[in-house]
């Protein structure tokens, strides 16, 4: 903080005697500013209202959607509020090209056009490929996307690289989070929701002077519903909601010329969650003994339900999702010379706190799976946007440090021997060869990340601007993992060697250790646009962009042959981004309606790729370089608004997503589990096939990458009527939002039982408002009851045993709002 401090001080003691006149970022609507002057005013985007000026600031200052030769999506507090998407899984129901996925918080990825994360268990020696801002500040953690957005007054999701305009290098998009500002004058808003399932949720926030050049605003949200889930093992309903949030942003505008804003946040989720339940069995190669329904019979075990959308499960371990984060920040905004000076100071934590069911049944496999991690974030950003006659630009630095803790522990159980020794061994029928065999895990990182990047705007005419851009990012990562295993009665359970019983613990929960493994490295990224404005309601761009994604660690473990650690496998080689766009963005008839296409292709080398191992050990997946990927397709957005009492949008993505080239891949469960080949006996049996051999590793160059479908369309649309209520003037309306999508994998190695289908969600309401800000209205989400897969997932030990999250079902309710 007191290096932001510091630094604005200087300028404005410089800048006192500076005559120039304000540049084009101080002249336009301030996003912010805007906000302060018509409190909750009914923000529209593209999606909603195409007719008004949509206001930006994906390049660091404030413009118009339109004139910004970037594809990007627009979602306002009155979008947000009407759809109910009061969170980024919510969000992706109206932006097609932007995938959400979550087995907890902790194991979640936002992926913009399927790229950004691998889809599976998080590591903590990887950078995100989208990133996620609030208020300028960078998250490094996907877990802040599982929370409630908190007083929000506008997303901006940005497609494609953005490393010369933002803080930390983003290869796939960043999603722009704008909080409401301050403001002068007193006013606030407060919002009520009852719903099926218990659901409650409510919302207030207040803001005013507390000074002539002090403004104060205070936003809280709390959220809360029944699970979905019913748990027959303990009568409770699991994957349930429990949310509380608190920010608080103090603006103090000393001089015309200087704003110092200083925020704090504080979110806390602690839900009965999360499960993945019973989906189904497909058969593996593994010997018919040692497969599902064979393992349950010897051990009488029948799950409760085999029909996942009856939303029974079994779990008998504790579940805990608590996951708190905040943070404070100080950004300071200076008018200098012919540009605006920021610098935006912040610090956040991270604390999570888990309990997890990792062998998915209602038996006492594995009776402890946690892995709980604190994390501190520090970063620093200065930033010029300045402007000449015929351009403008943005220069910056960006500093980051983040510490990670992680102290995992995994305990087996008491029918963990039955179920992960071979049968025909006799210690399978030994309960205390697993019983209480524990892993403590001990997970460190310490990563810096230094950046120096800018973006010019050179006007050459003035219906054609060329936009160079330039990064250059340093990046330093130190990290160790060290898995100690004992069995029950406390003895170590050594990397190689012994016993029997001890290389049957150790196929279990194989113990390893590297310390102070480094990644360091200097990467350059460059962009260039080049936009041409025939006239003032058409742009037409093409970009050409050279990224990356930052190398890291393996911090989730790496395998282990015969006793010795494979730390060559301990570190991630950076992803190599070729990125190619084409775009127009054009209005008509007299500005009602809006067409915006974007084609683009986007070829990445050493993608990183996530691999499962097959084992129920603590080794949790772990990460490997695909040779080359490659990401092409079109989107188009469309919206119309005829007059003000009807509005339609219709926004559409069609997505090819492949591995070009990755012949090390792990094998999906059907080709996993069989025996080695040799040279006595070389045939790879049928997918499926019990008993037979498996390939070391697959070729599955060609297939999809996990999580994308090739088609995908949000629509939807609102009528009103001018009408009065209880003697109140105002418009009666009537809106449905839909969202479609084609079948996708759910696997990193394409499955014959990880493809889930795809599906059509339709949400609808029907409410009363008025110009004073009175909102009342009726919602129904997925109003049709459909039933659909969010994730699936193979379980560890390769018995085939499938496991998914199931989609909500029907819910609906009431939700009354109103300004003051």
């Amino acid at each position: 903080m007191t290096i932001t401090l510091a630094l604005l001080l200087a300028a404005q003691t410089a800048g006192v005697a500076d005559t120039a006149p304000p540049t084009t970022a101080a002249a336009a609507p301030d996003v912010e500013g805007a906000a302060t002057q018509t409190e909750d005013r009914e923000d529209v985007s593209a999606a909603t209202a195409a007719s008004r000026d949509i206001y930006v600031t994906a390049r660091r200052r404030s413009e118009q959607a339109q004139n910004v030769p970037i594809p990007l999506s627009v979602v306002g507090v009155k979008e947000l509020d009407s759809t109910g998407s009061f969170n980024v899984a919510r969000l992706q129901q109206l932006q097609p090209t932007l995938q959400f996925y979550s087995t907890n918080p902790r194991n979640s990825s936002v992926n913009i056009r399927g790229l950004g994360a691998p889809l599976g268990l998080t590591n903590d020696g990887i950078d995100q490929g989208v990133g996620v801002y609030i208020d300028q500040v960078y998250l490094s953690r996907v877990a802040a996307a599982t929370l409630d957005f908190l007083d929000v007054q506008q997303i901006e999701t940005l497609r494609g690289p953005q490393g010369t305009l933002y803080g930390k290098n983003t290869v796939a998009g960043a999603i722009n989070i704008t909080s409401k500002a301050p403001s002068f004058t007193f006013g606030g808003r407060a919002e009520v929701t009852l719903g099926n399932l218990e659901f409650k949720q409510a919302k207030a926030a207040v803001t005013g002077p507390l000074a002539d050049d002090v403004a104060i605003r205070i936003g809280l949200t709390t959220t809360s519903r029944r699970g979905t889930i019913y748990n027959v093992a303990n009568g409770t309903y699991v994957n349930s909601q429990d949310n509380i949030g608190l920010r608080t942003a103090i603006l103090y505008k000393p001089t015309e010329d200087l704003n110092l804003t200083l925020s704090g946040d504080y979110t806390r989720q602690n839900p009965n969650c999360c499960a993945q339940i019973f989906v189904r069995v497909g058969s593996t190669q593994r010997p018919l003994a040692r497969q599902f329904d064979a393992l349950a019979r010897a051990q009488g075990y029948e799950p409760p339900s085999r029909n996942a959308f009856d939303r029974l499960t079994d779990l008998d371990a504790p579940l805990q999702a608590k996951n708190t984060l905040g943070g404070l920040s100080l950004r300071a905004e200076y008018q200098l010379g012919s540009g605006t000076l920021t610098s935006v100071s912040a610090w956040r934590f991270w604390d999570w706190q888990p309990a997890n069911d990792r062998d998915f049944t209602g038996l006492p496999i594995t009776t402890r799976s946690q892995n709980p991690t604190r994390q501190d974030q520090y970063t620093q950003e200065f930033r010029y946007a300045g402007e000449g006659r015929r351009f403008d630009y943005v220069l910056g630095l960006f500093g980051f440090y983040q510490d990670i803790h992680t102290t995992g522990i995994q305990q087996q159980g008491r029918s963990a021997s039955r179920w992960l020794i071979n049968p025909t061994s006799a210690l399978a029928n030994d309960p205390s060869v697993l019983n209480g065999l524990t892993a403590n895990n001990d997970i460190r990182l310490k990563n810096f990340s230094g950046a120096v990047f800018g973006k010019l705007n050179y006007k050459v005419t003035d219906s054609v601007t060329l936009s160079p851009g330039f990064r250059l990012n340093y990046d330093d990562k130190v990290g160790s993992y060290v898995s100690i295993v004992r069995d029950g009665q406390g003895n170590l359970v050594p990397y190689s060697g012994g016993t029997a019983r001890q290389a049957a613990q150790r196929d279990a929960i194989q113990p390893q250790a590297f310390q102070d493994e480094a990644y360091r490295a200097w990467n350059a990224s460059y962009d260039f646009t080049a936009s041409y404005k025939p006239s003032r309601d058409v742009l037409l761009y093409g970009t050409y962009a050279h990224s990356f994604k930052s190398g890291g660690l393996n911090l989730n473990g790496v395998p282990v042959v015969n006793g010795v650690v494979q730390t060559q496998l301990a570190q991630i080689k950076p992803e190599k981004v070729d990125h190619f766009e084409l775009g127009a963005k054009t209005q008509f008839w007299d500005r009602k309606a809006t067409l915006n296409v974007t084609g683009f292709w986007t070829n990445i080398r050493d993608y990183q790729a996530i691999v499962n191992d097959s084992s129920t050990s603590s080794l949790r997946g772990y990460l490997a370089n695909a040779g080359k990927v490659r990401v092409r397709g079109i989107e188009a957005d469309f919206a119309i608004r005829p007059s003000d009492r009807f509005n339609l949008y219709v926004n559409t993505a069609f997505t090819d997503a492949k591995y070009v080239d990755f012949n090390n891949a792990p094998c999906p469960p059907e080709l996993s589990g069989g025996g080695t080949p040799t040279a006595a006996n070389p045939t790879i049996g049928a997918p499926g096939a019990p008993g037979t051999n498996s390939p070391l590793v697959c070729d599955i160059s060609g297939q999809w990458l996990p999580g994308i479908s090739r088609f995908a369309v949000s629509y939807g649309g609102e009528y009103n009527l001018p009408t009065q209520v209880f003697g109140k003037a105002g418009e009666a309306y009537v809106g449905i939002d839909a969202n479609s999508r084609t079948k996708f994998s759910s696997n990193a190695s394409r499955s014959i039982y990880t493809d889930i289908q795809g599906y059509t969600l339709v949400n609808a309401r029907l409410g009363f408002r008025t110009d004073a800000g009175v909102n009342v209205f009726g919602w129904v989400r997925n109003l049709f009851d459909v039933n659909y897969y969010e994730v699936l997932a193979t379980t560890p030990g390769n018995t085939g045993l499938i496991a998914g999250n199931v989609g909500d079902p029907r819910t609906y309710g009431i939700t009354v709002g109103a300004s003051f």
